[in-house]
C-alpha cells in the first residue's frame, strides 16, 4: 500500500530582519494593518520574533531584531514556514527516516532536530539551493505527547 502523500497546509510566518522591531511593528500596523500577537509578543523579549498578524494569527509576519536583507533584488525571504496539524508534524518527523533534508550548515535533519517553543512545535531545513524552511503546528499537546512515544536515536 502506499504512503499517503504529506503535503503543507498554509503558509504559518515568513521571517524578516529589521533594525527595531517595535519600529517595525508600527509601520506594519499603520501601511498593512499587521498587529502585534499578544500571545507570542514574550518571544520578541529573549531575542526570538515579535509576531504580527491581520487575521487572528492565521498567517503571521515574524519581525527579528537583525540586519534587514536590504533592497537586492536577489535579497529573497529569510524562512517560509509551513502550518501543519499536529498529526501531520508528527508524521514528517517519521518520515526523516527515509528521506534526506539538509539544515543550512549542510547537517541531515534528524527527529531530535525539533525545536520545542513552548507553544508550538517546528523543525528546520533547506531545499537543495539554500532557501530555508520550516514545518510548524500548535497543536503542542498532541506533539508533545506524541514526541515522547518516538524512537529519537
Amino acid at each position: 500500500m502506499p504512503d499517503k502523500k504529506f503535503r503543507v497546509g498554509s503558509i504559518d510566518h515568513v521571517e524578516l530582519f529589521v533594525p527595531d522591531q517595535y519600529e517595525a511593528a508600527k509601520w506594519y500596523d499603520e501601511v498593512l494593518g499587521l498587529s502585534i500577537v499578544p500571545e507570542y509578543e514574550f518571544w520578541a523579549k529573549d531575542g526570538g520574533p515579535l509576531m504580527l498578524s491581520s487575521d487572528a494569527g492565521r498567517t503571521k509576519i515574524a519581525l527579528f531584531q537583525g540586519e534587514p536583507r536590504g533592497i537586492r533584488k536577489t535579497a529573497g525571504h529569510h524562512r517560509v514556514a509551513f502550518a501543519v496539524s499536529g498529526a501531520a508534524f508528527i508524521d514528517f518527523i517519521r518520515r526523516l527516516e527515509s528521506i534526506s533534508i539538509y539544515d543550512d550548515n549542510g547537517n541531515q535533519v534528524e527527529s531530535w532536530d525539533v525545536a520545542d517553543h513552548k507553544k508550538s512545535f517546528s523543525i528546520y531545513f533547506c531545499d537543495p539551493f539554500g532557501n530555508r524552511y520550516e514545518i510548524t503546528s500548535y497543536d503542542y499537546d498532541v506533539i508533545s505527547d506524541q514526541l515522547q512515544a518516538l524512537p529519537l536515536a
